[in-house]
């Protein structure tokens, strides 16, 4: 499975509509990003880790929320970045899992594909991600006019037969 970690707070500077989401609330740009985030893992079948930081938060111990199955979000604890928390993680594991790091801090790219990571800017991942959206909703749009919804469908038997006595009454 394929381990993607995202600077979170790289990306929503870096995304449109995410940029203009957090000029009015920060909460509601990480919640986005998140959701978008989870349905493309999902999609995909990855593993998605959104680290936040939150190294100027005095007292943070750090936390970590698991979202579903394919996502888990991180807040790094007090004086720790997320460019720190991704590196120890990426240095832990990148040689063993696959390992995508998305940010476009050019010096986290460095240290995280010298440690076995292969790096993604933001932008780029944007494109993936929006790409895949596209994809889920194409399905989804297939799947439902597939669908007929006939009135025979919606109602029971009782009720299609005294529609149709009404029908012929006329």
């Amino acid at each position: 499975m394929r381990n993607i970690f995202v600077d979170g707070y790289n990306v929503i500077n870096s995304w449109p509509e995410l940029n203009s989401i957090k000029e009015y609330s920060f909460e509601s740009a990480r919640c986005e990003l998140i959701e978008m985030l989870s349905n493309y893992a999902v999609y995909k079948g990855y593993k998605v880790f959104v680290v936040f930081d939150a190294h100027m938060v005095i007292g943070s111990l750090g936390k970590k929320e698991k979202i579903n199955k394919n996502v888990i979000v991180v807040f790094t604890k007090e004086n720790e970045t997320a460019d720190s928390f991704i590196e120890k993680t990426v240095n832990d594991i990148g040689r063993k899992n696959e390992v995508f790091v998305v940010t476009s801090d050019s010096l986290e790219q460095q240290v995280t594909f010298q440690r076995g990571a292969v790096r993604m800017s933001s932008i780029e991942f944007y494109h993936e991600v929006k790409n895949i959206e596209s994809k889920i909703k194409n399905k989804i749009q297939k799947k439902y006019s597939e669908k007929k919804h006939t009135l025979e469908d919606r109602i029971g038997k009782d009720m299609l037969e005294k529609l149709e006595k009404i029908r012929k009454s006329r």
